[in-house]
């Protein structure tokens, strides 16, 4: 399904296809890539691994293009949260309207600050359906790298094959406390991470993995440091700050461009860890529930 709207303020073109999306807003991904961490990645999952990664039903992308260039991109996958790049309150209610004409159901939007409300409160106009703000999230960029000491006993190690349950018990348990996003099977998810090297453990000296942290694939000069997760019963031991200290001095030596990750502002614990790594704000972003 591929799909042109054309409006006074420019052209949403509609496609499942995501080479077609690439085709036309890579470069617009790539010319911001810490703002565009998200969708860079997710396209690259879906290109490298298949397009049911995600979900059984098909994604859909959108692009915006007004005078000649792009201007802004959507993605969803079913049935996970329709991400979007920075709209202007106008174009955010165009795209609404379009949606829900399409008969689309969004059980959320994830986006900057600003344009997450103004599609939410756009999508509440023309559906009817109650928008509700779900979480604050912080977008950092890392700085200079500094251990956060002192450092946990113990040390890092590559997750391997031979891991691959823990990895699939820790990930349905990450998954299960975030709620957001676009999450992804976790026995797919584990074997991917394993083929690629992307999950690092904390262990104790004894062996024992205590931590886990993992890094995004390399797209357009930027990593992203996710998932990081520590049991509940392990927690205030220094093991997250040790792990993600490990990956993202990994992804630097890698040749990354830029380390990001994510923080949701409602915890001053994670934030004040990363900060105190050396990770430094970028933008705020919204996720409402439209329920």
């Amino acid at each position: 399904m591929d799909t042109d709207t054309s409006t006074a303020t420019g052209r949403w073109h509609l496609t499942h296809d995501v080479d077609d999306f690439l085709t036309r807003a890579g470069a617009f991904l790539r010319s911001r890539p810490a703002l565009h961490t998200v969708p860079l990645t997710v396209t690259e999952t879906l290109r490298t691994r298949g397009r049911c990664v995600y979900g059984e039903e098909a994604p859909e992308f959108g692009v915006l293009e007004r005078d000649g260039a792009v201007r802004a991109t959507f993605f969803r996958t079913p049935p996970h949260w329709l991400n979007l790049t920075a709209l202007t309150p106008e174009d955010a209610d165009t795209l609404a309207a379009r949606l829900a004409a399409l008969g689309r159901r969004l059980p959320g939007v994830n986006a900057q600050c600003g344009t997450a409300a103004a599609f939410a409160e756009a999508w509440q106009r023309h559906t009817g359906v109650t928008a509700t703000l779900r979480q604050r999230q912080r977008l950092y960029r890392l700085g200079t790298l500094t251990a956060p000491g002192p450092v946990p006993p113990g040390g890092p190690r590559v997750a391997v094959a031979a891991d691959r349950g823990q990895l699939i018990r820790w990930h349905d348990e990450f998954s299960e406390a975030v709620g957001l996003g676009t999450a992804r099977d976790s026995a797919e998810w584990a074997d991917a991470r394993i083929a690629g090297g992307g999950i690092t453990f904390w262990e104790t000296p004894d062996g024992t993995p205590v931590a886990m942290a993992g890094t995004s694939p390399q797209v357009a000069g930027q990593v992203r440091v996710a998932p990081v997760y520590t049991p509940p019963h392990l927690r205030g031991r220094g093991y997250a700050g040790a792990a993600t200290t490990e990956v993202s001095r990994a992804a630097l030596a890698a040749g990354a461009d830029e380390v990001l990750l994510f923080t949701d502002l409602a915890n001053p614990t994670s934030n004040g860890l990363y900060q105190r790594i050396g990770y430094r704000p970028v933008a705020d972003f919204e996720v409402y529930d439209l329920a």
